[in-house]
C-alpha cells in the first residue's frame, strides 16, 4: 500500500496501486463495469487535479472511497436534473400544440452541461450547498449545520455558484 508521502509525491503511484481494487469495488457497488470504470477514472482525475492540496493519508483506501462516493453523489443528482427537465418537457408537450424544437432542446442541454461543467468547477462545500439547497430543497441553516459553517457562509456558496451559472450560461456555446 502507499504510503501517505507516497500519495502526496506521485498519484501514479497510487493509481498504480489502487486503481484495480477501486474499480472492483466500484463495479460491485454500481453493477455496471463501464459506469465504473468512468468513475473510478473521475476519481483518480480529482487526485492528480488536487494533488497539491492533498492532506497527509494514512488510510488512501478510505480517501479513494469518500471521493468516489462524493463522485457518485453528484452524477446522481446530475442524473435526477436531466430526469426532471425531461419530465417538466412531457408535461409541456402535453399542454403545448407541439414538442420543443430540437434547437430548443440542444440549447437547454447545453445549459445544463455549463452548469454541470460550473458544479464540478466549485470547492466541494460550495457544490454541496447548491445542489442540496436547489436540488433538495434543504434550509440554509440545515446545510450549514451539516457542513459545519455559518448561514452566512452558505449563502455566500450559493450566490458564488449562481453567479457561475450566470457566467456560463452568458458564454457562447462551443
Amino acid at each position: 500500500m502507499a504510503t501517505a508521502t507516497t500519495l502526496q509525491l506521485d498519484p501514479g503511484v497510487l493509481y498504480h496501486e489502487h486503481h484495480a481494487w477501486l474499480f472492483g469495488w466500484l463495479r460491485k457497488k454500481l453493477g455496471c463495469a463501464h459506469h465504473a470504470a468512468d468513475l473510478a477514472q473521475d476519481t483518480f482525475l480529482r487526485i492528480v487535479a488536487a494533488r497539491d492540496t492533498l492532506p497527509q493519508l494514512a488510510e488512501p483506501r478510505a480517501w479513494l472511497t469518500t471521493t468516489a462516493k462524493r463522485l457518485l453523489i453528484d452524477r446522481q443528482r446530475r442524473a435526477l436534473i436531466d430526469q426532471a427537465y425531461i419530465a417538466e418537457l412531457e408535461l409541456l408537450a402535453q399542454e403545448l400544440p407541439c414538442y420543443p424544437s430540437p434547437e430548443e432542446i440542444l440549447q437547454a442541454a447545453q445549459a445544463l452541461n455549463a452548469i454541470a461543467r460550473v458544479l464540478e468547477g466549485l470547492s466541494d462545500k460550495a457544490r454541496e450547498a447548491f445542489l442540496a439547497h436547489y436540488l433538495d430543497g434543504e434550509s440554509h441553516a440545515a446545510i450549514a449545520e451539516r457542513l459545519q459553517v455559518s448561514t452566512r457562509m452558505v449563502h455566500k456558496y450559493l450566490v458564488q455558484a449562481l453567479m457561475r451559472c450566470g457566467e456560463a450560461l452568458d458564454e457562447p456555446c462551443l
